[in-house]
């Protein structure tokens, strides 16, 4: 029989080593095992016990989620005399009766999906906004319009336009938008999506038509940002702001393809050049501080000596001329001193 005790905040288990629980936290815990009931079992500590890893998910808050559209603008400028009332009685008399499920008249409850707005009109009027959930509407005199308020794509399509430099490129984008404005989406213009398109292709071609056609290549992101300013501005009024515009492909003609690579290439081998160029300018510099420093006394002493221990190894029957040279050469320069050899020393007592 054994104590296992967890430490940090694990519950202490006991019973037979048949039976064992599992505890889950986050990081890791030291294990203490306590002697067991023969006496004499070791104490060991360790924290190379860790614990699987978790993932803690925060709940979501009310301002991170969809915002809130509801607004009842009341029904008192909405009247149609007597011939209004009755409509709205019968109606509410055969919403009650659709709530039956096998009754054959139109249910009166409508379902508002998450990521939509509800827009209730009364013959025709709008009069109020709900937000997801189910909605009761009069099944004669109101109508409920689903506004969906997620971002949204539409692609604009390929686009054939002609830059400053008259050339023919085909430019394929897609613009990204979001409604925050229920009402003026819905009732302020006649077809949304068709006005976005129709607005990003006149605006495309007013910007790409006014730069050449290697700026287009390489400002991509400063072109679809330019874009999207002046959309966005159109569409405010639209109750739309737009996320953002993105060019997904430019399209060339074979021969201006031609060209743009080959002064690409032009390019690589202009840059190659000047590194090339670079590089032998900084070992010219280097090989004239190696200049700089051999010319030095001290390196010429240096140099005389090697090439005296070339010629003594080279003609060994003349060691006591070359000594006779060293030690004259040593006298006339005292600097050097230091760097030669004295005029006891023999290149034969070096080698041996």
């Amino acid at each position: 029989m054994s104590n296992i005790e967890l430490k940090d905040r694990a519950p202490s288990y006991s019973g037979s080593s048949r039976s064992r629980g599992k505890a889950v936290d986050h990081g890791e815990q030291d294990v203490g095992y306590g002697p067991n009931d023969a006496g004499g079992a070791a104490h060991i500590t360790g924290s190379a016990v860790k614990q699987p890893h978790l993932i803690k998910v925060q709940p979501l808050k009310r301002e991170e989620m969809q915002p809130s559209y509801a607004q009842d603008l009341g029904t008192g400028e909405v009247v149609h005399g007597a011939y209004g009332s009755f409509l709205q009685a019968v109606g509410t008399i055969f919403g009650i009766c659709g709530m039956v499920p096998c009754c054959p008249v139109s249910n009166p409850f409508r379902s508002v999906e998450q990521g939509s707005v509800g827009l209730v009109s009364r013959f025709g009027q709008f009069y109020k906004s709900v937000d997801p959930g189910l909605v009761q509407v009069n099944i004669c005199t109101e109508s409920l319009k689903i506004v969906d308020v997620k971002i949204q794509i539409i692609p604009i399509g390929r686009q054939s336009v002609i830059t400053r430099d008259n050339v023919n490129v085909e430019i394929d984008s897609v613009i990204y938008y979001q409604i925050n404005n229920p009402y003026r989406s819905a009732f302020g213009i006649t077809d949304l999506r068709k006005a976005l398109v129709e607005r990003a292709q006149t605006t495309l071609r007013q910007v790409v038509g006014a730069r050449a056609v290697q700026s287009v290549v390489t400002e991509r992101d400063q072109i679809a940002f330019e874009i999207g300013e002046i959309v966005a501005d159109v569409a405010d009024n639209w109750g739309v702001a737009i996320e953002g515009i993105l060019i997904k492909d430019i399209i060339f003609g074979a021969d201006v393809a031609a060209s743009l690579s080959s002064a690409a290439q032009q390019k690589r081998l202009g840059e190659s050049k000047v590194i090339a160029a670079r590089a032998e300018v900084e070992a010219a510099k280097l090989m004239r501080q190696a200049a700089d420093i051999l010319a030095s006394p001290a390196a010429m002493q240096i140099r005389q000596l090697e090439a005296c221990g070339f010629l003594y190894l080279s003609r060994p029957t003349r060691g006591s001329d070359i000594r006779h040279f060293q030690c004259k050469q040593w006298r006339k320069q005292p600097r050097a001193r230091l760097f030669s050899f004295p005029c006891s020393f023999s290149p034969t007592s070096a080698l041996s």
